[in-house]
């Protein structure tokens, strides 16, 4: 009930906590939620019943967001060509991160006090990380340099530029006030304006195909041991060396999606297509598969389609949004893939009913309707986008 509760937190909590990033700027965002964030795992480390353990678990679900402030800040640092690149090492070196974590905590929670001794480490480096964003030289003046971005006219966000503007004014009024009581007022009503601008917006589409493949991957991963030993009797060791496998191609596939960007011509709608393709066609295979190699093969190609379907995802949420608002469309995307995480293990407990095929294969029925709505609408981002950044 405690993670369910903190999931549930991170859910609603992470387009709050993007578009509050948009108003007064990252450094403060990012400040604030590594600093709470440390709060959270050394409260956890020292929790002696539920009540504290619990807090500290919602704490950190309320406020561990700053991989999302992190990806807005970048999308504010870099060009419209350059995002995709830098965005996938970004990944990459998540990817890293988590690859080694589970490793690292594994090892340490098997010492006396091991799991007091890595809540604190997490702690620690969660101080250190807060260390290096007030030291590091900042020249954002929060979101609003990108102000005079000329709208693309593809997406009701960009029309909307004066409710933009109006929003950006008051984050400026919110920093400008003597009073902490107005600030905070007038910072709730600037993240108000721009969530309203979102769920205005006519991005549906994308976030909804994001919604799609965020479950079908799961279902993909949901009974993945249990499976594999039913249907091939291979031992769950081996099919833990086969993740970690996956999780290590995953992450060295965050260094290719540049390239294959350029080779795509920056167009980003058609890599997401085909790469959504390429994912329906292996979760297929390894729904049908006759052996263990077919299971190998679907695995290692599943690594990288998914890497560069969610980069891609993420880039084109912020072509069509603007940046004015990337913290909040960061966000707004965040909280659907959280969206997905909840409804997935009901989704894949039904299908588990009737075969252990079940769950990936509807998964590939998922993944297949959102390539038929990327399909319905391919005239609208091959008109917006892609001939902008070739005129440049």
């Amino acid at each position: 009930m405690v993670f369910l509760a903190e999931k549930q937190m991170s859910t609603f909590k992470s387009s709050d906590l993007g578009c509050w990033s948009d108003v007064i700027g990252r450094q403060y965002s990012l400040l604030v939620c590594i600093l709470f964030s440390a709060l959270g795992y050394l409260l956890l480390g020292m929790s002696t019943n539920m009540c504290v353990f619990a807090i500290a678990r919602v704490t950190v679900g309320i406020f561990k967001h700053t991989l999302s402030i992190s990806k807005a800040l970048l999308s504010d640092l870099v060009s419209e060509k350059e995002r995709p690149l830098v965005i996938g090492h970004f990944s990459a070196a998540s990817s890293v991160g988590f690859i080694l974590g589970p490793m690292v905590g594994g090892y340490l929670t098997e010492l006396e006090n091991g799991f007091f001794l890595t809540s604190f480490i997490c702690s620690s480096i969660f101080i250190l990380n807060a260390g290096v964003v007030w030291m590091l030289p900042w020249t954002e003046e929060y979101t609003d340099n990108n102000e005079n971005e000329r709208p693309t006219g593809n997406s009701q966000v960009t029309a909307k530029a004066n409710d933009d503007l109006q929003a950006t004014s008051l984050a400026r009024a919110a920093m400008n006030y003597d009073t902490p009581l107005s600030s905070l007022w007038i910072q709730v009503v600037s993240v108000l304006m721009r969530i309203k601008i979102i769920a205005c917006s006519d991005l549906w589409d994308i976030f909804l195909v994001r919604l799609l493949m965020s479950v079908a991957v799961m279902l993909y991963y949901s009974n993945f041991v249990l499976a594999l030993e039913e249907r091939f009797g291979v031992k769950p060791k081996l099919t833990g060396y086969l993740i970690s496998y996956g999780s290590t191609l995953g992450a060295l596939a965050g260094f290719l999606v540049g390239p294959i960007t350029r080779l795509y011509q920056h167009n980003t709608h058609a890599l997401l297509l085909h790469s959504t393709v390429l994912t329906c066609v292996l979760i297929m295979l390894y729904s049908t598969a006759l052996s263990i190699w077919a299971v190998v093969l679907s695995s290692t190609f599943l690594a990288f389609s998914t890497t560069v379907g969610r980069t891609c995802i993420t880039d084109l949420e912020l072509s069509l949004g603007g940046k004015q608002a990337s913290g909040t469309l960061i966000g707004v995307g965040q909280s659907v893939t959280s969206v997905g995480r909840i409804i997935a293990p009901l989704l894949s407990g039904i299908a588990q009913e009737f075969s252990p095929c079940g769950p990936p294969s509807f998964g590939a029925g998922l993944a297949l309707v959102a390539i038929l709505i990327m399909l319905m609408n391919t005239p609208r981002y091959c008109n917006g986008r892609n001939p902008k950044l070739k005129s440049d």
